[in-house]
Protein backbone atom coordinates (compact mmCIF):
# COMPACT_ATOMS: atom_id res chain seq x y z
CA UNK A 1 0.00 0.00 0.00
CA UNK A 2 1.38 3.29 -0.59
CA UNK A 3 0.79 6.50 1.49
CA UNK A 4 1.85 10.20 0.56
CA UNK A 5 1.34 12.08 3.67
CA UNK A 6 1.81 16.47 3.18
CA UNK A 7 3.03 18.50 6.04
CA UNK A 8 3.71 22.15 6.82
CA UNK A 9 0.88 23.74 5.71
CA UNK A 10 0.00 26.60 8.08
CA UNK A 11 -1.76 30.31 8.25
CA UNK A 12 0.38 33.43 7.46
CA UNK A 13 0.60 36.86 5.84
CA UNK A 14 1.32 37.87 2.19
CA UNK A 15 5.21 37.75 1.71
CA UNK A 16 6.13 35.45 3.91
CA UNK A 17 7.68 31.54 2.76
CA UNK A 18 6.68 28.36 3.97
CA UNK A 19 8.16 24.92 2.92
CA UNK A 20 5.69 21.66 2.24
CA UNK A 21 6.64 18.29 2.95
CA UNK A 22 5.68 15.09 0.82
CA UNK A 23 6.75 11.95 2.68
CA UNK A 24 6.36 9.09 0.60
CA UNK A 25 6.25 5.12 1.98
CA UNK A 26 4.66 1.64 0.86
CA UNK A 27 5.70 -0.72 -2.38
CA UNK A 28 6.21 2.13 -4.73
CA UNK A 29 8.37 1.83 -8.09
CA UNK A 30 11.64 2.44 -8.30
CA UNK A 31 11.22 5.55 -10.36
CA UNK A 32 8.29 7.96 -9.97
CA UNK A 33 7.62 11.54 -10.55
CA UNK A 34 6.17 13.72 -8.36
CA UNK A 35 3.57 16.62 -8.63
CA UNK A 36 2.09 19.23 -6.31
CA UNK A 37 -1.65 20.23 -6.91
CA UNK A 38 -3.36 22.29 -5.01
CA UNK A 39 -7.40 23.32 -4.62
CA UNK A 40 -8.47 26.58 -3.68
CA UNK A 41 -12.83 26.67 -3.12
CA UNK A 42 -14.76 26.69 -5.80
CA UNK A 43 -12.15 25.67 -7.88
CA UNK A 44 -10.66 22.61 -9.57
CA UNK A 45 -7.34 21.17 -8.80
CA UNK A 46 -4.12 22.54 -10.56
CA UNK A 47 -0.96 21.63 -11.31
CA UNK A 48 1.41 23.52 -9.11
CA UNK A 49 4.84 22.06 -9.93
CA UNK A 50 6.54 18.83 -10.52
CA UNK A 51 9.88 17.00 -10.28
CA UNK A 52 11.44 13.69 -12.05
CA UNK A 53 12.38 11.06 -10.24
CA UNK A 54 16.37 12.20 -11.01
CA UNK A 55 15.40 15.79 -10.22
CA UNK A 56 16.84 17.07 -13.90
CA UNK A 57 13.80 18.58 -14.75
CA UNK A 58 11.15 20.70 -13.23
CA UNK A 59 8.67 22.83 -14.17
CA UNK A 60 5.90 25.26 -12.47
CA UNK A 61 3.01 26.78 -13.47
CA UNK A 62 3.58 30.51 -14.57
CA UNK A 63 1.61 32.11 -11.35
CA UNK A 64 4.41 30.66 -8.83
CA UNK A 65 7.61 30.87 -11.17
CA UNK A 66 10.50 32.73 -9.37
CA UNK A 67 8.70 32.22 -6.09
CA UNK A 68 8.36 28.50 -5.57
CA UNK A 69 11.14 25.68 -5.75
CA UNK A 70 10.58 22.05 -5.68
CA UNK A 71 13.14 19.55 -4.57
CA UNK A 72 13.47 15.83 -3.57
CA UNK A 73 15.53 13.39 -1.46
CA UNK A 74 15.38 10.07 -2.79
CA UNK A 75 17.01 8.53 0.04
CA UNK A 76 14.31 9.75 2.61
CA UNK A 77 11.27 9.32 -0.41
CA UNK A 78 10.55 13.20 0.38
CA UNK A 79 9.65 16.10 -1.79
CA UNK A 80 9.63 19.37 -0.62
CA UNK A 81 7.85 22.18 -2.11
CA UNK A 82 9.58 25.71 -1.03
CA UNK A 83 7.13 28.90 -1.42
CA UNK A 84 8.21 32.15 -1.24
CA UNK A 85 6.79 35.72 -1.28
CA UNK A 86 3.09 34.05 -1.22
CA UNK A 87 0.26 35.99 -2.15
CA UNK A 88 -3.31 35.54 -1.16
CA UNK A 89 -3.91 33.69 -3.89
CA UNK A 90 -2.09 30.77 -3.39
CA UNK A 91 -4.40 29.56 -0.65
CA UNK A 92 -5.50 26.26 -1.06
CA UNK A 93 -5.20 22.74 0.12
CA UNK A 94 -1.73 21.57 -0.96
CA UNK A 95 -1.43 17.93 -2.58
CA UNK A 96 1.66 16.21 -3.27
CA UNK A 97 1.19 12.98 -6.33
CA UNK A 98 3.17 10.16 -7.31
CA UNK A 99 3.31 9.81 -10.83
CA UNK A 100 4.13 5.65 -11.39
CA UNK A 101 3.49 5.21 -15.22
CA UNK A 102 5.50 7.78 -16.63
CA UNK A 103 9.10 6.39 -16.23
CA UNK A 104 10.08 8.70 -13.30
CA UNK A 105 8.41 12.08 -15.47
CA UNK A 106 5.72 13.68 -14.79
CA UNK A 107 2.68 15.44 -15.95
CA UNK A 108 0.68 18.63 -15.15
CA UNK A 109 -2.63 16.66 -15.43
CA UNK A 110 -3.96 15.38 -12.68
CA UNK A 111 -5.56 11.90 -14.35
CA UNK A 112 -1.85 10.65 -15.20
CA UNK A 113 -1.19 10.44 -10.90
CA UNK A 114 -2.28 7.27 -9.19
CA UNK A 115 -1.69 8.61 -5.88
CA UNK A 116 -2.54 11.03 -4.05
CA UNK A 117 -1.63 12.59 -0.18
CA UNK A 118 -4.57 14.00 1.97
CA UNK A 119 -3.88 17.28 1.52
CA UNK A 120 -2.42 20.46 3.39
CA UNK A 121 -4.23 23.69 3.55
CA UNK A 122 -2.05 26.71 2.98
CA UNK A 123 -4.02 30.36 3.60
CA UNK A 124 -2.11 33.43 2.95
CA UNK A 125 -3.98 36.86 4.40
CA UNK A 126 -3.56 40.17 2.80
Amino acid sequence: QVQLVESGGGLLQAGASLRLSCAASGQLPEWYGTGWFRQAPGKEREFVAGITWDSRRTAFTDSVKGRFTISRDNAKNTVSLQMNTLKPEDTAIYYCAADTSSFGDFTARSDDYEYWGQGTQVTVSS
